[in-house]
């Protein structure tokens, strides 16, 4: 299994690779976004509308064959990853070519199909964690209100117990609970922490909303403002402060902590708080094959159809050399949570914080 003892291992690599363009390095964190079809109808999210000439499961293994063993981060993404009707075959897919150390898969909790999909996975990825995030906005109408989506809260409710009652069978899940901070429910981000403090749940997850590419989002006024985020974020990081956790919640936590700050300085800075490596340790994989740095920016680094299925050709060729010159020269920042992990693990200041603060409590 791909261990996180061997991520840090890759860590001064990847430093070199950034500064130099040597040794090549294959990225760390990879999302796949199957498909972009939904069934909510966020306020947040426009994803839903997409229609794309989706890679069939024949090409994603071809796609993760040609990775190895490089990643260790999986997130499966969508719209609504488990209404893709291969996400479990992907899955497998992934821990058979890749043996990452954890499978991320959020979902919006309407599908009655979710839980028995996920029982699947975890059946046969018995070495990787899989974290299965339930999205939530607001608690009772607050929720179908954002969401789009009449009886969604009830809906969430339901699929929560369900999950919980597969974490009693399979000790490698996950069972957390994702928000998304935008103008629609920042204003009652206390109330959505006392749902989830009494919830059972293995984790409260929040990420900023933002403009991208990739959720027909941008010029859209989803966002915020800094004064908003880092007053709601203040309680929320009071919150994690005040809890005590243990393994490798403790750790998760400690960069959750550094997350919250980190947005709070690029949201107030309006730059890269700290450098990024979307399109060096970290890429996503789009529904139609395209390969981009990140979903915000969605630079297309090529389409993996046009290169026999092999993601090195895109990576390590002339295409990438631009967008990722412009990204080291800060041409971009943003709060994306899934690419702001990456980054803080490969900021030796950020990295030390943690190991302290984990060492301390």
């Amino acid at each position: 299994m791909n261990s996180m003892l061997g991520v840090l291992a890759r860590i001064p690599l990847f430093k070199l690779y950034r500064k130099f363009g040597w040794p090549k390095m294959l990225p760390i964190n990879l999302t796949l976004s199957p498909s972009p079809k939904c069934n909510s109808r966020c306020l947040t999210c426009n994803i839903w509308m997409k229609r794309e000439n989706e890679l069939s499961l024949d090409e994603w293994d071809k796609v993760l064959a040609s990775m190895g063993q490089a990643p260790y981060w999986f997130t499966i993404s969508g719209g609504e990853p488990l209404m893709f009707p291969d996400i479990v075959e992907l899955a497998k897919l992934a821990y058979k070519h890749c043996r990452p150390g954890i499978i991320n898969i959020p979902t919006n909790a309407i599908l009655k199909s979710g839980p028995e999909r996920v029982r699947e996975i975890l059946e046969t990825c018995t070495d990787s964690q899989v974290i299965i995030n339930l999205s939530l906005d607001g608690v009772g109408d607050k929720h179908d209100f954002i969401r789009g989506i009449p009886g969604n809260f009830e809906k969430f409710e339901e699929r929560l117990d369900q999950y919980f009652a597969l974490r009693d069978e399979f000790p490698n899940l996950v069972v957390g609970i994702h928000s998304v901070v935008s103008v629609f429910s920042v204003g009652h981000l206390d109330e959505l922490i006392a749902y989830a403090d009494q919830s059972g749940a293995d984790q409260f997850i929040t990420e900023i909303a933002e403009p991208r590419v990739e959720l027909d989002t941008v010029g859209l006024p989803i966002t915020p403002s800094p004064e908003e985020y880092a007053a709601a974020i203040d309680r929320l990081m009071a919150y994690v402060t005040s809890k005590q956790y243990k393994g490798v919640a403790k750790i998760t936590e400690a960069f959750r902590i550094e997350y919250y700050k980190l947005v709070k300085r690029i949201l107030d800075e309006q730059d890269q708080a700290i450098p990024c490596y979307a399109g060096w340790a970290s890429a996503q994989i789009y529904a139609d094959g395209t390969v981009w740095p990140c979903c915000v920016r969605a630079d297309d680094l090529g389409n993996v159809r046009d290169h026999d299925y092999d993601f090195k050709h895109i990576w390590f060729g002339d295409k990438i050399k631009n967008v990722r010159q412009s990204i080291a020269a800060k041409e971009c920042h943003c709060p994306l949570a899934n690419a702001s992990y990456t980054n803080m693990l490969m900021d030796v200041p950020t990295l030390t914080r943690v190991g302290v603060k984990v060492v301390k409590k």
